[in-house]
């Protein structure tokens, strides 16, 4: 005789405790059952369990009566689902949808802001499948330092529309002062292995040729010629050599108080911590100069730097340069080699920038994220944050504060 087989869905819910999860699968495996799906989540200490299993229709009866006693046991809820083969079916070709992360990051989170993003998924019909904190838990004294919140939902679909998605979830960002990174969910952003940074504006709070040009006595015309082109209204590289022929004469001395002073960005410290701990591969690509690069590689143990290199003749600067020029275009190629020497794929690299010489590398790494920056570049960036640290890259890479050691959290 043929064995008829049953395909159960159990639901439990209730109090959680230590052993709950071996006490009911014990009871299957008397049945030797075959777990088709199973999944398991605790939030606040509530207990949330669902198993689908395939049993011999004649023990169907019995495995509920002894989940039944046990379930009242153990004080928690139990509920039972038969499942046609055609539902089975169904829900196996789900499987194959997209799956997408989106991230949450602020100094705080209100239910304004979470009700506006859900409610821009649900408008393009994607599915949350899960919520989870990646944070802390915040302070009843929001005045404390460094206090920020996360969070990242796992989402499941295809957007309707991905650009209009982009677009509201932007603006929701700028009204209610939050940001958010959307990325495909795939083995990619797992292993992101190669980040490269931009340096003036993103790991120091200033323009280092602005800093030479005050001490040389042109402050103010190098710096309106530096906000043109951070802006993308000039060239880079002939703003690059206007500014740089100023500096004819400042002496050699004043670079190295300058480098001595830098003005770190908030969160630096902790980003290279954790980035180097876990075995990234660290760069800077920037437009400004390798005097200044070069100090912040011996601080903080990156791998490389490529910058442009300042003309000293008898310890002053000759107003010229040395080599081609870092722009735009050249930081994108360096990223890309780059990534050949570390031997990734360009998917697994990331690149973080603020001015508009920075969009092409933004562009073409594996997660570009514009870091407090210019309205053009956030408007062309997939993803930005601008109201926290830069020490935030780390959220939306997927780090939880939770795992990381004592030097790695806030």
């Amino acid at each position: 005789m043929e064995n008829k087989t049953e395909l159960i869905l159990i639901r439990i819910s209730g109090v959680d405790r230590p052993g709950l999860t071996a006490s009911i699968t014990a009871i299957l495996s008397k049945y030797q059952v075959d777990i088709m799906d199973i999944g398991q989540a605790d939030i606040h200490s509530t207990l949330s369990l669902g198993i689908l299993f395939k049993s011999a229709e004649k023990d169907s009866g019995n495995i509920m009566k002894e989940l039944l006693f046990k379930a009242s046991d153990l004080g928690i809820n139990i509920r039972f689902y038969p499942i046609s083969a055609e539902e089975y079916e169904t829900w196996v070709s789900l499987q194959g949808k997209n799956r997408y992360i989106l991230t949450l990051l602020g100094r705080k989170l209100t239910a304004e802001q979470i009700a506006g993003a859900t409610r821009i998924l649900a408008d393009q019909e994607l599915n949350i499948d899960g919520i989870h904190r990646l944070t802390g838990r915040i302070p009843l004294d929001e005045k404390k330092a460094n206090v920020r919140a996360c969070i990242e939902f796992s989402v499941r679909g295809t957007p309707k529309d991905r650009e209009a998605l982009q677009r509201e979830l932007m603006k929701l960002s700028a009204s209610l002062g939050m940001d958010f990174s959307f990325q495909q969910d795939n083995m990619y952003r797992r292993m992101r292995r190669l980040i490269c940074f931009d340096m003036d504006s993103t790991l120091i709070e200033t323009e280092v040729i602005d800093e030479l040009a005050m001490r040389a006595g042109v402050g103010d015309q190098v710096k309106a010629i530096t906000e043109r082109a951070m802006r993308g209204e000039i060239d880079f590289c002939e703003s690059f050599k206007e500014r740089v022929a100023l500096l004819k004469g400042l002496d050699e001395s004043v670079m190295r108080d300058i480098a001595e002073h830098l003005p770190i960005t908030e969160g630096v410290e902790r980003l290279m911590y954790v980035l180097k701990r876990y075995g990234y591969k660290i760069a800077i690509l920037s437009g400004g100069f390798t005097y200044f690069g070069n100090y912040l590689k011996e601080k903080f143990g990156i791998d490389y730097v490529y910058a442009n290199q300042l003309e000293i003749v008898d310890g002053k600067l000759t107003g010229r340069y040395l080599g081609d020029i870092v722009d735009g275009k050249r930081k994108a190629e360096l990223l890309q080699l780059l990534a050949q020497v570390e031997k990734v794929d360009i998917a697994q690299t990331i690149a973080v920038g603020d001015g508009a010489n920075d969009l092409p590398m933004l562009s073409i790494a594996g997660l570009g994220i514009a870091f407090h920056a210019k309205p053009k570049v956030v408007a062309n960036a997939q993803q930005s944050i601008n109201t926290i640290g830069i020490d935030g890259v780390l959220y939306f890479l997927g780090f939880k504060d939770s795992y990381l050691d004592e030097r790695g959290k806030l």
